[in-house]
């Protein structure tokens, strides 16, 4: 690939690693002048991405990259395709699926209902704790 800097600098090389900053690593680097009088060549080259005008890419390149994402798209598709959903197959995936899980706290009158559950089945009031009805007769 042909990387043009800003100053006017090119750099023609293989492509080794870019990052979300277009930082870019080359390797087996050409590097041409401002004015193209002199050549340099270099195993390897960092550009710093802020000092980039433009990359040229070649064609074939970027077809190949495109096949990449297509067939990675497709298989992620088969991959998720038994995920999820109402399937008989996955009893645990989905929203409205899910097979059995003994889900005490949806039954009513059992499960995780804190201490007013507890208090309105022993037949006390909400907040009253463990006192019993004898209780108060021995309170002065």
């Amino acid at each position: 690939m042909l990387v043009e800097l800003k100053n006017g600098e090119t750099y023609n090389g293989h492509l080794v690693s870019c990052d979300s900053w277009m930082n870019i690593n080359l390797r087996d680097v050409i590097c041409t002048s401002k004015d193209g009088d002199r050549f340099w060549r270099m195993p390897e080259c960092y550009i710093r991405g802020s000092t980039i005008k433009y990359l040229r890419i070649p064609d074939e390149v970027i077809d190949m990259v495109k096949e990449d994402a297509q067939a990675k798209s497709r298989n992620r598709t088969e991959m998720n395709k038994n995920r999820g959903g109402n399937s008989s197959q996955n009893q645990r995936g989905g929203r409205q699926g899910g097979g059995n899980r003994n889900n005490v706290g949806n039954r009513p009158g059992q499960g995780y209902g804190g201490a007013a559950n507890n208090a309105m089945r022993l037949g006390g009031a909400a907040g009253q704790g463990n006192r019993l009805p004898h209780a108060a007769k021995n309170r002065k």
